[in-house]
C-alpha cells in the first residue's frame, strides 16, 4: 500500500508541475483562461510550488533541483545589475506610482524624496487642488476622472485623454517637448488584457521622443506587450538595478508597473522604490531629453 501510495504522490507531482510549466513557457495568454493562470502562477509561484511539493514526496532531490533551476532562469531574467550613469540639472527625473487609493501627491513627493519633474499618480485618494496650487503655484497639475494625477515642473499641455469601456484609460499629454502615455489598465479579471493593451496600443501614435508610463496589469512576460518591446526600451531592463517586479507589497511577483521610452531617448539609470503605504512600488527613471 505504501509503495502504491508513494507512486501515486509522483504521478501527482508530475502532472502538477507539468501544468504549472507549460502555462508558464508555452500556453501563456493562448485564451482567455490560460491568461489567468498566466498571471496566477509566475515563476516564484511555481518555484514555491515545486518545493512544496516535495515535502510529500520520499525522494525530494529532483523537484529541488528543478526548482533550482527555475531559480537560475528567474534571476536571470528579473534581477537586473547596472551601472547608473551621472544626472545633471538638465536631465528629466520622471516618477510613476500606483498610490493604492491611499496615498495622494504629497504622499508621493515624501516616498520619493523629492519633487520630481514629472510625476504620474494612478488610483490616488482625493487630492485638495486649490490647496495644491496655493502650495505650489509655479507648477502645474492635470486631473482626470478616473483617479489620476499628472504632475509637471514645466508647462503641461494635454492632448487628450480617453477611457476604454472597461475604464481603461489613457492620458497623453506633452512637456519639455516630448510625447506622454500616461496608461491605467484596469486590474478586472472579467476583462481579457487582449483587448484593453489592444485599446492603449491604437492610442500610441509615435515612437519618438516618447515616454509611456502606468499600471498595465500585464507582467513584463505578456505576449501582449511586444509592441512596446519592439519599438521602446523598459527603463527598468536598461538601467535598474535589482528585481524587476513591482507588485506585491515588496515581494517580487510580477511586473505590473512600467515605464518604456522611447530610443531616441537616452536613459540614466531607474530606481524601485519600495514601500508598504502601497501594494505597488514606486518607479523612477532619470532621462536625458
Amino acid at each position: 500500500m505504501l509503495k502504491i501510495l508513494k507512486i501515486g504522490y509522483w504521478i501527482v507531482n508530475i502532472a502538477i508541475i507539468t501544468r504549472l510549466l507549460a502555462i508558464h513557457f508555452i500556453i501563456k495568454e493562448r485564451s482567455y483562461t490560460d491568461s489567468i493562470n498566466f498571471y496566477k502562477y509566475p515563476l516564484p509561484v511555481i518555484i514555491a510550488v515545486i518545493l512544496g511539493l516535495s515535502i510529500f514526496l520520499y525522494k525530494r532531490k529532483y523537484n529541488v533541483i528543478l526548482a533550482g533551476i527555475l531559480l537560475v532562469i528567474w534571476l536571470g531574467r528579473s534581477f537586473k545589475i547596472h551601472i547608473p550613469e551621472t544626472v545633471d540639472g538638465t536631465d528629466l527625473e520622471i516618477v510613476f506610482w500606483n498610490a493604492s487609493r491611499d496615498n495622494g501627491l504629497e504622499g508621493a513627493f515624501s516616498e520619493n524624496e523629492g519633487i520630481p519633474d514629472i510625476l504620474v499618480l494612478v488610483e490616488s485618494k482625493p487630492n485638495n487642488i486649490e490647496n495644491f496650487k496655493a502650495k505650489y503655484p509655479s507648477y502645474y497639475l492635470y486631473k482626470s476622472q478616473r483617479e489620476m494625477y499628472v504632475f509637471s515642473k514645466t508647462p503641461l499641455h494635454i492632448e487628450s485623454q480617453h477611457t476604454s469601456p472597461y475604464n481603461s484609460t489613457v492620458i497623453q499629454f506633452q512637456t519639455r517637448n516630448i510625447h506622454f502615455y500616461a496608461v491605467d489598465v484596469t486590474g478586472s479579471m472579467d476583462v481579457p488584457r487582449e483587448w484593453e493593451l489592444g485599446f492603449v496600443n491604437k492610442l500610441l501614435s509615435t515612437n519618438q521622443r516618447a515616454v509611456i508610463l502606468g499600471d498595465f496589469n500585464l507582467p513584463y512576460e505578456s505576449k501582449h506587450l511586444k509592441r512596446l518591446k519592439t519599438n521602446f526600451n523598459h527603463a527598468f531592463n536598461k538601467k535598474g538595478n535589482g528585481f524587476r517586479e513591482t507588485w506585491f507589497w515588496n515581494l517580487p511577483l510580477l511586473s505590473l508597473d512600467h515605464i518604456w521610452i522611447s530610443k531616441d531617448l537616452k536613459i540614466l539609470k531607474t530606481k524601485k522604490i519600495h514601500t508598504f503605504k502601497s501594494d505597488h512600488a514606486m518607479l523612477k527613471t532619470y532621462i536625458r531629453p
